[in-house]
């Protein structure tokens, strides 16, 4: 039999398949048909063959090849997270206020969306609290990235109509720190889902996780929602330095024109990336994250020999 796995939760996978679900372990020497190094062999999204014992058991024996994937680095071992495959689109959810907008945070999301060959957008909740100046700042941070931006608020309604019609019929994976609101705009859209929501602490600036597994959930009109974990921290293992800038798609167009190539942008002479962002054409908090993830890279690299 075959299915899509719908939710992880330690060593039990919970499948969906055409009778209805059955929770799964894995076989033991399962062999999964791509080349991979990641931590954990199966993820939400993964289309699984599987068989059920007389006791309703199901036994994980074939994970299907992935069109994408989307990851994060385990520290423990410099491999990576397997979070979920088979995606439509990645949504980075921030917001306004409490907790505080990080867009480099949201930079590396892209970077390993770009890295997986998954679409993004970048959803910024709580609009009510901003200014027109927040709005603009967001804008001219993402000019010509080829990163969506879309302005919402759960509370009033404003954009939800646009973000529902961008994640509609689609496999989507929310991505996103504690209390930005993930939970809050499903259910505003969703009523039926009824997601558990909290606030966020005044000392900290953050919030409690609320989800605490990857789960997928199927929506009636064919829209798939997967909600992760509150996310804090988030590390690359697998981009290359001077392919970096591939992933900062205004930086991409730019290359083209440096004098050395590959560059990093960094310190070659000749850079028309670095030129660009001295002329102001793209952002300089932008080109500082860029650096950031550049440095982190050249680090971890470092570590591994």
């Amino acid at each position: 039999m075959t299915g899509h796995v719908i939710r992880v939760f330690g060593k039990f996978y919970t499948v969906f398949y055409d009778e209805g679900i059955v929770d799964c372990v894995l076989r033991g020497k399962l062999k999964i048909l791509s080349e991979d190094n990641y931590s954990n062999p199966v993820a939400v999204g993964d289309i699984v063959d599987f068989e059920v014992d007389s006791n309703g058991h199901g036994l994980i024996k074939n994970v299907h090849p992935r069109e994408n994937v989307f990851t994060r680095k385990d520290g423990v071992r410099s491999r990576e997270d397997l979070i979920a495959c088979n995606l439509d689109k990645i949504i980075v959810v921030q917001s306004f206020g409490i907790p505080k907008l990080n867009l480099r945070f949201s930079d590396r999301i892209v970077v390993r969306a770009g890295k997986g060959g998954v679409p993004v957008a970048l959803v910024v909740n709580k609009s009510d609290m901003a200014s027109d100046d927040d709005f603009e700042y967001v804008k001219e941070y993402y000019k010509g990235s080829g990163v969506d931006v879309f302005f919402v608020s759960a509370l009033t309604g404003d954009g939800l109509s646009n973000l529902k019609e961008l994640i509609s019929k689609k496999r989507n994976l929310l991505v996103g720190y504690s209390g930005v609101g993930k939970s809050s705009l499903l259910n505003k859209l969703y009523p039926a889902l009824d997601l558990r929501t909290s606030e966020v602490s005044e000392s900290t600036g953050k919030g409690r996780h609320t989800t605490t597994n990857v789960h997928l959930v199927r929506l009636p009109d064919g829209t798939e929602i997967i909600d992760t974990p509150g996310v804090r921290e988030f590390g690359l293992v697998d981009v290359d330095p001077y392919t970096l800038g591939n992933y900062f798609m205004d930086f991409k167009k730019a290359s083209l024109k440096c004098k050395f190539r590959p560059c990093s942008h960094e310190h070659e002479p000749g850079c028309e990336v670095k030129r660009l962002v001295d002329k102001g054409k793209i952002h300089e908090e932008r080109y500082i994250s860029y650096l950031n993830i550049l440095y982190s890279i050249k680090e971890n690299l470092k570590n591994m020999y």
